[in-house]
């Protein structure tokens, strides 16, 4: 009756960037570090196990001599996120 939940997205952490990934496509680690209140160690541990899985391109650059760390969701992580949603619909009832 349960569907298993995806342990890469049951993390709170993983499934906060993964959620603010899913409206806004693309977002650079300081965006996501705010929004998440992760300290920066924290966040760039739980955003390689999503790069690991393929739910999301990691893409560093620099900007005016300063790097920069860019994270955008792929398609293989959208579909992941959906299937999860879906199945804790059916812890809920719905």
């Amino acid at each position: 009756m349960f569907k298993d939940l995806d342990p890469i997205l049951h993390s709170q952490l993983r499934l906060a960037v993964m959620s603010l990934l899913i409206s806004v496509k693309e977002a650079e680690f300081t965006y996501l570090k705010e929004k998440t209140e992760a300290t920066a160690g924290n966040l760039s541990v739980q955003i390689q196990k999503l790069k690991d899985a393929g739910y999301i391109e990691v893409i560093k650059s620099f900007k005016d001599n300063y790097p920069q760390t860019t994270c955008k969701i792929t398609q293989q992580g959208v579909k992941a996120f959906e299937k999860y949603v879906a199945a804790l619909q059916t812890y809920l009832g719905k």
